[in-house]
């Protein structure tokens, strides 16, 4: 059986369209947020055809039969309206930050790995390592702290990097925790 939605009682091509293309942005989030936020980020060149394929897939899907500049740009402008509101929610509100992005995880504390984060979030120990050597620490053992960020980012804060940032930079001010507000 296939899913058949009628959207005839809009009476409106533009409405319709704009439907559509909300309808297809709330499903792109949730399966985003179902098949994990890893992929976002550490995009290979199988997640780059599949990402070409799904956006050439729900195309139709957005627009309709309808198909002329005015339908695609009303398409994109009903995105592009769906995403500020959906950042402007998301930054007011803790809650559905969380429900929809996720909260950062802790992959390595001070030189140990939390298996259990690793597995719910599927880093293989190959992928942690290869991210711990681009941000230029020796091993695991000289992290301490990496996090799997809710940008799918992986932040590794290392020992290594603190002495040789000190180094190059040994006239660097710190800041005291002050938030500069214009």
């Amino acid at each position: 059986m296939i899913l058949q939605i009628d959207l005839s009682f809009l009476h409106n091509a533009y409405l319709e369209i704009v439907v559509r293309a909300l309808a297809v942005y709330v499903f792109m989030i949730i399966a985003i947020r179902i098949f994990g936020k890893k992929e976002l980020a550490q995009l290979s060149v199988i997640d780059l055809v599949f990402i070409l394929l799904i956006s050439n897939a729900v195309q139709n899907a957005m627009v309709g039969p309808d198909t002329s500049l005015s339908g695609g740009l009303v398409a994109a402008g009903s995105l592009f309206a769906a995403n500020y509101t959906l950042k402007r929610i998301l930054y007011r509100n803790k809650k559905i930050s969380n429900l929809l992005q996720g909260e950062a995880m802790t992959l390595i504390y001070k030189g140990d790995i939390n298996e259990a984060n690793c597995k719910q979030a599927e880093i293989t120990m190959e992928e942690l390592e290869a991210a711990v050597r681009e941000h230029g620490a020796k091993d695991i053992a000289h992290v301490d702290l990496a996090m799997l960020e809710v940008d799918g980012n992986i932040s590794v804060i290392s020992d290594d990097f603190k002495k040789r940032s000190t180094l190059a930079h040994p006239r660097r001010r710190k800041l005291k925790g002050r938030v500069i507000k214009n």
